[in-house]
């Protein structure tokens, strides 16, 4: 195409969106998306900050005033955590178990904390005492755990985690972004000083957005910093200042996301965190035993696996990139390649918000059977389908 010629409307296509995120997002979300767009210090806009605030304090399970949706994706709203929280020199213990407890390490480095790690194999988590022996051991300042790691399907029991560390005199930061909305997260409850969260995983609303909570120890601690935050536009104080009752003017909020993000809490509350929770864990069962039926098997430990998204072992000798374009071109299906150490070596199922449901299951189990055929696998003609049936049949 030449500078002369015009360009087309664009049109991505319809796809079912089972990767690790982006989820499906409701058409109601959509649809709010496309309202008029207001000024970020309209009192609509204003009002809607505030009803935005109170339902994210309700999903949160929290009472934190500092609770908000930074402009950015979940990547955002990690690194606000560790930058307001830590300052040059301080000392920071992170358990890494896949990606995302890496990529919290590569940020505070960035900053100039002093970091040490616990590590497990990919697809296990930490088990609480390791934690508090490491945490007696380092000492640090913070300490920062992945609730539910992406890369690697494993879920981290985190109920203990806060009186561990309140114990210690260690702050808690824990990453939500794949298990809010979908999975149990009880910030208060579970003495979770600093959490954050994404729009797009089971929260069905479009990228854009990162919810942050901040407790009153994190707050202590951004109180008493010795220098400012070194990031200006994820300055907690800064962005407090424009969410809480000053509503003083710090950046353009991204109106549309937030209206998008608005309609989607609205989604959750309407089905209620506990109905919410049990759909995913069903249509995750579901899954899991059509998938066990058609032979294949999960990376995360027995115990661990996170029902939002599933990491599945790629069978010897099956091409993986062209097992996921087949799902693509053939069924217009999204699923996610491996990460990392897992690159090549698993596929990521989501069923996270809207994409949790019957329909996706049952979809992406036939398509994958049809997929591992053309790759020579031979499993039992629908067998994954009726093992998936035989869950939903079940009380």
């Amino acid at each position: 195409m030449n500078g002369s010629e015009p360009f087309g409307a664009f049109h991505p296509g319809r796809r079912v969106l089972l990767g690790p995120g982006p989820s499906e997002v409701p058409p109601r979300v959509l649809q709010a998306m496309a309202a008029p767009v207001v000024g970020h210090l309209d009192p609509a806009f204003l009002r809607l900050m505030t009803e935005l605030q109170a339902m994210l304090r309700q999903v949160f399970k929290t009472q934190n005033q500092t609770t908000f949706a930074v402009s950015g994706t979940g990547m955002a709203g990690m690194e606000a955590c560790l930058a307001n929280l830590l300052e040059p020199g301080d000392k920071l213990l992170v358990g890494v178990n896949g990606v995302f407890g890496g990529r919290m390490v590569d940020m505070a480095e960035r900053m100039g904390v002093e970091v040490t790690t616990i590590e497990r194999p990919w697809g296990e988590a930490f088990d609480p005492d390791e934690v508090a022996k490491a945490i007696e051991r380092v000492r640090p300042k913070a300490v920062s755990l992945v609730h539910a790691e992406t890369s690697t399907g494993a879920w981290q029991p985190a109920e203990d985690l806060g009186r561990i560390c309140r114990e210690r005199d260690a702050l808690l930061i824990l990453d939500t972004v794949t298990s809010l909305g979908g999975l149990p997260v009880e910030v208060d409850a579970w003495g979770v000083d600093a959490c954050y969260s994404g729009t797009q995983k089971c929260l069905s609303c479009p990228p854009g957005l990162a919810p942050v909570t901040f407790g009153p120890r994190a707050q202590e601690v951004i109180a008493k910093r010795k220098k400012k935050c070194q990031s200006w536009y994820l300055d907690v104080t800064m962005l407090g200042s424009y969410w809480g009752q000053e509503r003083a003017y710090h950046h353009t909020a991204p109106i549309s996301m937030n209206f998008a993000l608005h309609e989607a809490l609205r989604v959750v509350l309407e089905e209620g965190l506990e109905a919410r929770q049990a759909r995913h864990l069903r249509n995750h069962r579901a899954l899991a035993a059509g998938l066990e039926a058609m032979g294949l098997h999960y990376s995360a430990a027995e115990g661990r696996r996170l029902p939002t998204l599933n990491a599945v072992r790629i069978p010897d000798g099956v091409d993986d990139a062209a097992v996921r374009k087949m799902l693509l071109v053939d069924f217009g299906i999204e699923i996610g390649g491996g990460l990392g150490a897992f690159r090549g070596k698993v596929w990521r199922i989501g069923l996270m918000g809207e994409g949790s449901n019957p329909n996706s299951v049952l979809l992406v189990l036939g398509a994958l059977e049809q997929a591992l055929a053309k790759q020579g696998v031979r499993t039992s003609p629908g067998a994954g389908i009726v093992a998936a049936n035989a869950v939903y049949a079940s009380k």
